[in-house]
């Protein structure tokens, strides 16, 4: 099963520079898992303690996953995920 995850640049250190890599797995958690493994390190800046760290959102097939089934949300085979950093600041 194939799946399309696009990295934002801030993750891209860990994917050689590129924009979109290759991953597979039933689950979020897999797909993680699976990255994991081709580029090491970027799980846990996805990831902590179980759950999408509070400042990252993930984006199935344009579907927050945070109002589907979290990190638990279902796979099929050609899924896009993207994965963005959220953004704070600005002036008062």
């Amino acid at each position: 099963m194939a799946i399309e995850v696009r990295i934002p640049t801030i993750l891209r250190q860990y994917t050689d520079g590129q924009k979109a890599v290759e991953g597979n797995g039933d689950t979020l958690t897999d797909l993680f898992a699976d990255l994991e493994t081709r580029h090491s390190g970027i799980q846990a800046r996805i990831v902590d303690a179980g759950e999408l760290r509070r400042f990252v959102n993930v984006y199935l097939n344009d579907e927050d996953v945070r109002f589907l089934d979290g990190i638990n949300t279902k796979l099929t085979d050609g899924d896009n995920v993207t994965i963005l950093p959220a953004v704070a600041g600005g002036m008062v």
